[in-house]
């Protein structure tokens, strides 16, 4: 009875602990998914508000504004780019990682450019504009090329698969179409010899042989040559009629 009592008392301890380990890892996922949720609304807002600066305040300070927005919208296309890539391609694992050590110089170029846009000094900030320029320049060029290079090596792929998957239907559609293709008929046997050609010696008579053009006008009976008489030879005497 102890026996049972235990089992069941550590079944349900069992039991408890699972429930409240499902119940943590349910909490941190909706934890992840609300800090997802709030992370994309900020940048949205972000983005949104560089966006207007850009238009609404002219000079030094809406120019940041641009090259702030134009350095975070080139690296978060190319990190989704390569995030979503790199589940299907192992190669772009080397991207993924110079990728971050990029991200590394635009961060710390993003933090630059937002300390920059309270600077009061606007003549000093728009000394600074030309190396902000180039710094941001080169960041989003470099970027740019990753995302490229992985979008024309997916389309690559693509294509390729399509073309031998092209090839293959047209070989599964030749070998259904087979009833089309035009049946040669088969060859005719020979005609049988005639019956008289098969006796004797393979060859007809000459009693049976019809005609030709060189024996048909000669007689079937050669009639007997005049025979020559010579002048010392007696005349035949005429047979008597008595």
């Amino acid at each position: 009875m102890e026996a049972v009592v235990a089992v069941f008392a550590l079944l349900f301890v069992l039991f408890l602990g699972l429930g409240a380990y499902a119940t943590v890892k349910a909490i941190g996922a909706a934890k992840r998914g609300v800090d997802r949720t709030l992370t994309q609304a900020r940048r949205t807002v972000e983005d949104h508000t560089l966006r207007a600066k850009s238009f609404a305040q002219p000079g030094p300070v809406g120019e940041i504004a641009q090259l702030r927005l134009k350095l975070r919208t080139s690296m978060r296309a190319t990190q989704d780019a390569l995030h979503a890539g790199v589940a299907g391609d192992e190669s772009l694992k080397e991207s993924l990682g110079l990728f971050e050590r990029l991200s590394a110089h635009g961060h710390e170029l993003d933090d630059e450019l937002k300390r920059l846009e309270s600077e009061p000094d606007r003549a000093a900030l728009a000394e600074r504009l030309p190396e902000l320029r180039e710094r941001t320049g080169r960041i989003t060029h470099s970027a740019d090329s990753l995302r490229w290079a992985a979008r024309d090596r997916a389309r690559r792929f693509a294509e390729d698969d399509l073309e031998s998957l092209s090839a293959q239907i047209d070989v599964e559609a030749g070998a259904l179409r087979h009833w089309t293709t035009a049946e040669q008929p088969p060859p005719s046997w020979p005609e049988a010899p005639p019956a008289d050609a098969t006796t004797g010696h393979g060859t007809r008579s000459e009693a049976t042989r019809p005609p030709t053009e060189e024996t048909a006008g000669r007689p079937s009976i050669t009639p007997p040559a005049p025979r020559q008489t010579y002048s010392w030879q007696k005349k035949p005497r005429p047979e008597s009629t008595s």
